[in-house]
């Protein structure tokens, strides 16, 4: 069943793309604000007792047609067989997590020497485009028995329309099931937008779950040639597994984080900055939302890394 689901996803999604990936803006965004604008003037004629039933019956219909397309398109891939098992069992302990932690410590301040920096010496990716490319690229590259997907030909990574409501939110991205977009927030410091970029596109590929579509993210960053993203996905990683010892050590964290490089230390203060920019009810609001959707399917709640966590040291090992 689930198989069918996933060739009929190959399909709907080569169409998508060939019909929407042209355009130079976000489709998926647009719909979205259409899908809005009707629902909320069907709520105004709910106000009014002559049109009442039948604005109901229209939201009601709107709904299902939306959910019911969904599903179809997107929803039933998050019950496909789980990346863990593809990978060796074995013991997620606290000694092998800091031991991967000072890895990707040292691997993250020698990449660090190699990325553009702006005049406020924090990084900046050069050229997203060629990031892309990149990444479209690595896709081709993933480990045959972890991913078995067809690596996509057609670039349709896009920047969303709502990067400014998306920066109050916390969402960094997300992939929209009706048109195959990856769409992005062009607003983000770029340690957080390139792998936000391989997270997108592994979603693209057909990974639904959040914490599998990470790892597919580091998969393709990991081993990249270009060294932009290679350091995203490697600050990516080491900030995943500090947050996952900080409850139990947190002196090796806080030792860690004075052991980061100048340069480092300058991409955190701004990323620290970036978010305290943007805090306010939305995001709260957006966290929780997200949250309960992640678990609706069948996922770990949005601040959990520990599914992550034990992919990448499966993989490790």
């Amino acid at each position: 069943m689930i198989s069918a689901f996933e060739s009929f996803f190959e399909i709907q999604k080569k169409i998508h793309k060939l019909l929407f990936s042209w355009i130079p803006f976000s489709v998926g965004d647009v719909l979205y604000i259409l899908l809005g604008i009707f629902l909320f003037y069907f709520i105004i004629k709910c106000f009014k007792k002559k049109s009442r039933n039948e604005s109901l019956l229209k939201i009601l219909i709107l709904i299902n047609i939306f959910y019911f397309t969904y599903q179809i398109f997107w929803g039933m891939l998050y019950f496909q067989k789980p990346i863990i098992a593809k990978l060796p069992e074995t013991e997620i302990t606290l000694e092998k997590r800091k031991n991967l932690a000072l890895k990707y410590l040292e691997k993250c301040k020698q990449t660090r020497l190699l990325v553009n920096e702006n005049q406020q010496g924090v990084f900046n990716a050069l050229n997203i485009k060629n990031i892309q490319v990149e990444i479209l690229n690595q896709q081709n590259k993933l480990p045959s028995f972890i991913s078995d997907k067809k690596a996509d030909k057609v670039n349709s990574i896009k920047p969303s329309l709502f990067k400014n409501v998306m920066s109050f939110t916390g969402i960094l991205g997300y992939y929209n099931p009706f048109t195959a977009e990856a769409q992005y927030n062009a607003e983000l410091p770029s340690s957080y937008l390139l792998f936000t970029l391989a997270h997108e596109s592994s979603h693209q590929l057909g990974f639904a779950r959040e914490q599998e579509a990470n790892f597919i993210g580091y998969l393709i960053g990991i081993n990249s040639s270009n060294p932009e993203l290679r350091y995203s996905t490697e600050y990516f990683t080491l900030k995943s597994l500090l947050n996952s010892i900080i409850y139990e050590d947190e002196n090796f964290v806080n030792n860690a984080l004075k052991n980061y490089s100048a340069g480092m230390k300058r991409d955190r203060t701004y990323e620290r900055e970036f978010i305290l920019q943007h805090q306010g009810w939305l995001n709260d609001f957006f966290g929780f939302t997200n949250n309960l959707f992640l678990k609706s399917n069948q996922q770990e709640g949005s601040v959990t890394y520990s599914y992550f966590i034990d992919l990448l040291v499966r993989y490790e090992k």
